[in-house]
């Protein structure tokens, strides 16, 4: 049971079907040419791009707007915890962090306005979420560590152990992607789910208020979580080995064991 919303059966009645006839792509009747959660993630993309755009055109060193403060607000708290979470500098991964929990809290709360669905609650969008996220961290530990250096990580701290943790450590970096994007969709769906059923069978639209404002909440608590397990998952790739942590200790102390006899 997927709902489908109004403003993307318009969209596609007078905008995308039409296009794709015209391009002699064939449109089965009763289906369209654009899924319905691609129109609403494309609106949920050009909507944060055109505000973006409309912000950087407002910066200002000298004097800031009210829009500005909020965002540099949100941008540093959210910085903050990532340096906790990460236990580095954050600021080279948070194009991709801010990025993400932007476009999933813009995602999950669309669908509180009548005539949109949360593109969130469909499958597809939150798995491809999840791979972006997969292949990043993944190509993080790569940069750090090399290709073996950081294979080296799924082996564990004893070598004699290799052969059990090493498949271990497969199967639970593989399950991270459906983790990620099954509890982001089957939260957000059954949101959409119960709201859409308070506002067509149950109750009228105002009286399911309160519930949307619920909604509201569990929007925002998805979008974080899915930004911190992204920060975790970060902060394993790019962490040092136990090896490599002692080796810099070691180095650092032959630094400062110089440094104390050049003062000398």
């Amino acid at each position: 049971m997927h709902e489908q919303s109004e403003l993307g059966l318009l969209l596609n009645e007078h905008v995308f079907d039409p296009i794709a006839r015209a391009l002699g792509i064939h449109v089965t009747e009763g289906h369209h040419a654009v899924p319905d959660q691609i129109v609403m993630a494309l609106l949920v993309a050009m909507g944060i791009i055109g505000f973006a755009i409309w912000l950087r055109g407002r910066l200002s060193v000298e004097k800031p707007g009210r829009m500005q403060h909020i965002v540099e607000v949100l941008l540093e708290a959210l910085q903050g915890l990532m340096k906790e979470v990460i236990g580095r500098d954050p600021r080279p991964y948070m194009p991709l962090i801010f990025s993400l929990a932007f476009y999933i809290f813009a995602g999950n709360v669309i669908g509180q306005v009548p005539g949109f669905i949360s593109p969130t609650s469909n499958l597809n969008i939150t798995v491809s979420c999840a791979i972006c996220v997969f292949m990043y961290y993944n190509y993080q530990g790569i940069r750090k560590h090399g290709v073996l250096g950081y294979l080296k990580h799924f082996a564990g701290p004893v070598w004699w152990l290799a052969w059990l943790l090493f498949p271990v450590e497969i199967v639970s970096h593989m399950a991270r992607p459906f983790s990620l994007s099954m509890r982001l969709f089957g939260n957000i769906f059954a949101e959409e789910l119960i709201i859409g059923s308070l506002n067509k069978y149950i109750f009228p639209f105002l009286v399911s208020l309160p519930v949307m404002f619920l909604g509201l909440f569990a929007s925002t608590i998805q979008a974080f979580i899915f930004v911190l397990l992204t920060g975790v998952y970060i902060s394993g790739a790019v962490e040092e080995s136990h090896d490599e942590s002692h080796s810099d200790e070691h180095k650092q102390a032959i630094v400062h064991g110089q440094q104390q006899k050049a003062a000398a």
